[in-house]
């Protein structure tokens, strides 16, 4: 029987599991599929702090997993199918292959931005293609940009990236935003974002280095095809949380996004199950907010134990 297993192996995850370990409590983390999270699919990180000079995204998860290690959490590298309330308020995970009791569940498997499915687009992440506006627009200062989406997300991303791009189109598949009015109208005043409006993104054109250079563009309404050149792609169409294991009837409640909901502190609707990261964040969805929560969740989740003993 295991005290604590966290599932999930972004920041959250581990450092829920460097808290828990310190706390002697031998974590067990499981990977899930994409062991490491998003950070694993970017190239330079200059906001989390410590990093002065910026640290790559592999290279912070690895770092993390080696203080996680040191202090005695081990690491399974499966993915959990479903979690089960047993009679005495323990708890069995279930993956593919094995089965695991624990007292306490730390869920930190994280949310996954939505895409244009192309081709090309696993090659790109990183590379000219992020959904992180916060993250990477620092990266593309004087050049043309371009935000997919027309809602309060993609007009707020595209009024942040207005303080680094030369220009920013934001690119919607209608003729008029469904954004708030406010953001809306913040977005559509700025004199350096312009609107491309009936269209979607039909191809992603790269340079011979592998770089975003250009999108192609087709009109809905016309069905042109036109070329726009663009160093990077904000998608902001939206985010799905990782939460599809859930679908068992355990009983924790989820908003109408599918986001875990919270209600003190870390606790989920369920006594022993703690949450964390972007799995229960649809608002901030940062590295360094991500392990602040990952702390939060050690730390009820070890009062918890404490009182259950």
């Amino acid at each position: 029987m295991e005290k604590v297993i966290i599932i999930g192996t972004g920041c959250a995850g581990w450092t829920a599991a460097i808290y828990t370990g310190r706390a002697s409590l031998s974590p067990l983390i499981i990977s899930g599929t994409e062991p490491g999270g998003q950070l694993t699919t970017t190239t330079e990180v200059e906001n989390f702090p410590g990093f002065p000079d910026g640290v790559m995204g592999p290279e912070l998860m690895m770092l993390m997993q080696k203080q996680a290690e040191k202090f005695g959490t081990r690491v399974e590298y499966a993915a959990v199918t479903a979690i089960e309330k047993n009679e005495d308020g323990t708890f069995t995970l279930k993956t593919d292959s094995k089965e695991f009791q624990t007292e306490s569940v730390i869920i930190a498997t994280g949310a996954r931005p939505r895409h244009l499915g192309m081709p090309n687009e696993k090659e790109l992440i990183g590379h000219g293609l992020t959904s992180c506006a916060t993250c990477d627009g620092a990266f593309y200062r004087d050049v043309p940009v371009c935000v997919i989406g027309g809602g309060d997300s993609a007009c707020e991303e595209a009024d942040f990236l207005t303080r680094f791009a030369s220009k920013v189109y934001l690119i919607h598949r209608r003729d008029e935003l469904r954004a708030s009015k406010i953001m809306a109208d913040r977005a559509l005043n700025n004199d350096k974002i312009e609107p491309v409006w009936d269209s979607t993104v039909s191809a992603y054109l790269t340079d011979d280095e592998g770089e975003m250079r250009a999108v192609t563009l087709k009109n809905l309404k016309s069905d042109e095809e036109s070329e726009l050149e663009v160093k990077c792609v904000f998608v902001a169409i939206g985010h799905d949380p990782n939460t599809q294991f859930l679908n068992n009837g355990i009983g924790v409640d989820l908003d109408e996004n599918g986001y875990i909901v919270k209600i003190n502190g870390s606790e989920t609707t369920v006594p022993g199950i703690f949450v964390s990261g972007d799995v229960t964040d649809h608002v901030y969805r940062q590295a360094i907010t991500a392990a602040g929560s990952g702390c939060a969740a050690a730390l009820d989740a070890e009062k918890y134990l404490a009182e259950r003993e």
